[in-house]
């Protein structure tokens, strides 16, 4: 959530830049003009409770005297009910101020493109050539299914579609991707390994932006206040929530696989067919909290991380900076790591690393204690997929397809495949 005495402060100015992202100007104006009337109230209210109890003690005073105090009690009656019904005015005013704030999405650093859409994307680098092949490339769907190792028939059948099962040397396959990810993240990257819950509250998913605003984007249960995380990033995130760290103790790296549960809402039509777009698919995250001085090294550092499995992998990827309109809610600033997809002859994303800055913090109170002066400030957080597991099979199997239909599998994987080296029709 934005700092509201930054947009009063700054009001001009932040509603400018929200107006990148697609804020319509009406809504800040809405939001000024319900943060002043709240804090007339607030002052009202604070002007009548000092003047109550200045006479408050003015009636003590006389019934000590033995003096006749009836007006100044009828009067103070009078305030009490003023006091009370400006009490419920203001606590409607900070629910309208709340609820048009908590729907506000982070401002945009001043690094990103202005632009209303992906087509303002600037891409900052590329590794590796897209792969080439002397016969038409097949899509990971027909490779899969040809070989026997993902089902997606079957999986719509127990579920429904964009469901599949793993099979075989696919599960295999899909089980050494993360294993070899979590290894390089805790052994090389220097993170911690945490496995967290896969349902989170209501609370947790405020503070990392998904609710109220997201809501249908994911599966909530029914009757009971939980939800199916979209992402490790909610647990993480908020595994510091309602604490305060010490800045000694900063930055802290979290990695975690788990499975994702999307909706998928507004999305029908898109990548209906193969791993893509998957309403529950393996992702292994990384999360960090840092101070804010430090965060935006903290985010090259992020996408480095996220690039060194591509690079391993020997996959051809490019780095895009993502414009205004086209970056995540929560985010201020937003690398997409796109991988090559032979069989679509395009890049695809495969992770997003974002700084959230202190807008996460500030819904979830995750704060540290300087140790300068011992004052209290909200951390920076940054989150990042290292990697969509399923997209990281699907531009495996795709990029090491050879001519009959078989895929080779890239040399770090051998030893987690229990020394296979590739993956054959049996």
């Amino acid at each position: 959530m934005l700092d509201i005495k930054r947009i009063r402060n700054d009001f001009e100015a932040t509603k400018e830049r929200l107006g990148t992202r697609g804020v319509a100007a009406e809504e800040l104006d809405q939001l000024k003009a319900l943060d002043e009337k709240r804090r007339e109230h607030i002052q009202k209210s604070e002007l009548l409770k000092q003047h109550r109890n200045d006479v408050s003690t003015d009636i003590a005073e006389k019934k000590r005297n033995k003096e006749n105090a009836d007006d100044a009690i009828a009067a103070m009656k009078k305030v009490g009910a003023d006091i009370k019904a400006i009490d419920a005015d203001l606590e409607l005013l900070e629910e309208q101020v709340n609820s048009i704030a908590a729907g506000l999405p982070n401002l945009p650093h001043a690094s990103i493109p202005v632009g209303a859409d992906e087509e303002s994307n600037i891409e900052v680098r590329k590794w590796g050539e897209p792969t080439e092949f002397d016969f038409e490339p097949q899509p990971h769907w027909d490779l899969g299914t040809a070989l026997g190792i993902l089902d997606f028939e079957r999986g719509a059948k127990v579920a429904r579609s964009r469901f599949l099962f793993y099979r075989g040397l696919g599960a295999r396959l899909e089980r050494a991707l993360y294993n070899f990810m979590l290894d390089l993240h805790v052994t090389e990257h220097d993170y911690e390994e945490i496995i967290p819950p896969y349902l989170a509250n209501d609370d947790a998913l405020y503070g990392t932006g998904q609710f109220p605003k997201f809501k249908e984007d994911v599966f909530q249960i029914k009757d009971q206040p939980l939800t199916l995380i979209p992402t490790a990033e909610v647990p993480l995130t908020n595994y510091y929530q309602n604490e305060i760290l010490e800045e000694k103790d900063l930055p802290k790296y979290f990695t975690a696989l788990s499975p994702s549960f999307r909706s998928e809402a507004g999305s029908a039509g898109r990548d209906t067919r193969g791993l893509i777009r998957l309403h529950q698919f393996n992702k292994v995250e990384m999360v960090k909290f840092s101070k804010p001085e430090d965060s935006y090294e903290e985010l090259e550092k992020m996408t480095n991380n996220a690039e060194d499995i591509l690079q391993k992998l020997g996959l051809p990827y490019r780095v895009v900076l993502l414009s205004t309109g086209d970056t995540g809610f929560a985010a201020a600033k937003t690398y997409d790591l796109e991988v090559w997809i032979p069989a679509q002859n395009t890049y695809r994303e495969i992770s997003s690393c974002s700084n959230t800055e202190d807008f996460q913090a500030r819904r979830a109170m995750i704060r540290y204690r300087k140790e300068s002066d011992g004052k209290i400030d909200y951390v920076h957080t940054l989150n990042g997929s290292g990697l969509a597991v399923g997209r990281t099979v699907a531009a495996l199997m795709e990029n090491y397809q050879q001519k009959d239909g078989s895929i080779k599998i890239p040399e770090v994987l051998v030893p987690y495949m229990g020394g296979v080296k590739e993956i054959r029709r049996a």
